[in-house]
């Protein structure tokens, strides 16, 4: 499995996928690769750590809320966030898709990232400050959504980390290859195995005896022959942006 994961800075304003019709710019611009494709998504106006990958279980395990992979975001905010915010966003927030998940937040030193093109609008008289947040949910846009229902609205998103990896020593538009941790692989081996198991598993409803009714002289008509959809994950296609 070496080589089967991708980690990729998005910078601001890209989109998260290989092909569009309105002009954004996207992933074909900074990666190369045959066969990768992404491991769930990033807002355009978003940057930070996506995956991608050419194994679709993989894929599968890092995009699906199911396995809780968690997701960790550095969050610029207007205003200076306050201890009730934060536990208000540790708790849950009542979004209009219902209440999110408890989350890991906490205040955060400005950290030292790459000017942002174009940069954060300034405004002397209302201060900013960073908050660090973790959530295992992928509502979208939920984070901005948090921040803005405990009070504080997002001026610039990053998204640090997502489980094991992270943006550590990966400048904006800058990609590489990683190896899967031993816990992923893990997660993969069992993953398999029950895609294996619900294969195999045969099927124990009795036949019918009944004959179903015919008219004289035409044959018994046995329908249709369906197709049988594969149960195996494929890493999704590039489709292009409608």
């Amino acid at each position: 499995m070496s080589s089967s994961i991708i980690a990729f800075n998005k910078p601001f304003r890209v989109l998260s996928q290989f092909s569009t019709d309105d002009g954004k710019a996207t992933l074909a611009e900074f990666i190369n690769v045959p066969d990768f494709y992404a491991a769930g998504r990033l807002d355009y106006d978003s940057e930070g750590l996506m995956l991608l990958t050419n194994q679709g279980a993989i894929q599968h395990i890092v995009a699906s809320p199911d396995f809780k992979w968690p997701k960790t975001y550095w969050v610029q905010v207007e205003g200076e966030i306050t201890d009730h915010a934060l536990e208000q966003l540790r708790q849950g927030v009542e979004l209009k898709d219902g209440l999110t998940k408890p989350a890991q937040a906490s205040r955060l030193a400005a950290p030292d990232l790459w000017p942002r093109t174009p940069p954060v609008r300034y405004r002397e008289a209302i201060p900013t400050s960073w908050i660090a947040l973790q959530i295992h949910e992928g509502k979208n846009r939920q984070v901005r959504r948090m921040t803005a229902a405990v009070g504080f609205p997002t001026l610039r998103l990053v998204r640090y980390a997502i489980g094991p990896y992270t943006l550590e020593d990966l400048n904006s538009g800058v990609w590489r290859f990683a190896e899967p941790t031993s816990e992923l692989i893990e997660e993969v081996e069992n993953f398999e195995k029950r895609r294996k198991r619900k294969t195999a598993t045969p099927n124990r409803r009795r036949p019918s005896n009944k004959t179903p009714p015919t008219s004289r002289n035409q044959p018994v008509s046995h329908g249709k022959r369906v197709a049988g959809r594969k149960t195996g994950h494929q890493p999704a296609s590039r489709t292009r942006r409608k």
